[in-house]
């Protein structure tokens, strides 16, 4: 398959590396024209994903229409902020009903839409379009370390045959039409991330840790099953398994936030420390007014809100959870 992937951050970067050595016949492009010159320049991503050679087949491109000539199927990787412009570029150069997946996480600012719905807005007339999620760094898969994801659209039909033209024994892919759960799944979980990383930092222990993991599943459930997610969602890897990860794995950026504030550092300074966009960050004050036009109870989410407000330290979040009323589960 001819593969178009937009955005040469370390995700971007991590998959056009995976489907070119899965024989796929793969193009990169990023609006950074000086940033796509030193890809080709040096075979290697030194500024996000340093240390992976790129392979002789995968063509960094200085020119988006060079990249998407003959493309059957459009991976925008780029933060939230930059999907919109992205899918405007795919209906600006003719390509507006290029089949595209989504490959970035979280609720757009302002508008409160998922990335799939983005999508729909701006390329409306485009019945392929869907997202990829699910428990990954880009680390593991630049190595081609095994991992599993989800790919979901409403397009079921379409969704499958992508699924068996691009599943490998390096990424095993399983599809979905529950695009709502799998994005609302991959959104939120940033979010707990963050929570996890600043219990962690505090130094609370194990206990903690799973108590924070099992309650931020539960608020993501609550909050996808009201936005028409099915319960079961939450349950595979674009919920749970990639919750897990981002909360546990010493690479997650989002984990790495909640121990820098635990630390007593300023959210920019953290920011500027990871070098990265960290979704979790900008997701937080979305997901909480998702919840609050659904009516769900998010704790943590809140919580988290409140602390990037500053209007709470980073120890009363997690003394505040904590020590919430007596309910039952």
């Amino acid at each position: 398959m001819k593969i178009t992937v937009i955005g040469a951050g370390a995700w971007g970067t991590a998959l056009a590396i995976h489907f070119s050595k899965q024989g796929h016949e793969v193009s990169m492009w990023a609006r950074n024209e000086a940033h796509m010159r030193a890809l080709q320049q040096d075979s290697e991503n030194k500024r996000y994903l340093p240390g992976f050679e790129l392979p002789e087949a995968l063509k960094a491109c200085t020119s988006l229409s060079e990249a998407l000539s003959g493309s059957e199927l459009a991976l925008i990787v780029t933060s939230v902020a930059g999907l919109r412009d992205s899918a405007k570029l795919l209906s600006d150069n003719g390509y507006s009903h290029l089949p595209v997946l989504a490959a970035c996480k979280g609720f757009e600012q302002d508008t409160g839409l998922l990335t799939f719905q983005v999508l729909k807005e701006v390329l409306p007339g485009n019945d392929k379009v869907g997202v990829l999620s699910g428990p990954s760094f880009a680390q593991e898969l630049a190595k081609q370390l095994p991992c599993a994801v989800v790919l979901a659209s409403e397009n079921k039909p379409w969704i499958e045959s992508v699924v068996q033209q691009l599943n490998s024994g390096v990424m095993r892919l399983y599809g979905s039409e529950d695009v709502i759960g799998v994005s609302v799944g991959g959104a939120v979980k940033n979010v707990m991330a963050i929570a996890t990383g600043l219990s962690d930092g505090l130094e609370y222990g194990l206990n903690a840790r799973a108590a924070l993991v099992t309650r931020g599943l539960a608020e993501i459930t609550r909050l996808a099953v009201a936005m028409g997610a099915q319960p079961k969602t939450m349950m595979g890897l674009a919920g749970m398994g990639d919750l897990i990860l981002t909360c546990t794995g010493a690479l997650s950026r989002n984990r790495r936030v909640g121990l820098g504030l635990a630390s007593g550092k300023e959210l920019h300074q953290v920011l500027v420390e990871i070098g990265h966009v960290s979704e979790g960050v900008s997701t937080i004050e979305e997901v909480f007014n998702t919840a609050c036009k659904y009516q769900i109870d998010m704790p943590i989410t809140h919580t988290l809100l409140q602390l990037i407000r500053k209007e709470l330290t980073a120890e009363q979040v997690v003394e505040r959870l904590m020590e919430r009323e007596a309910r039952f589960e």
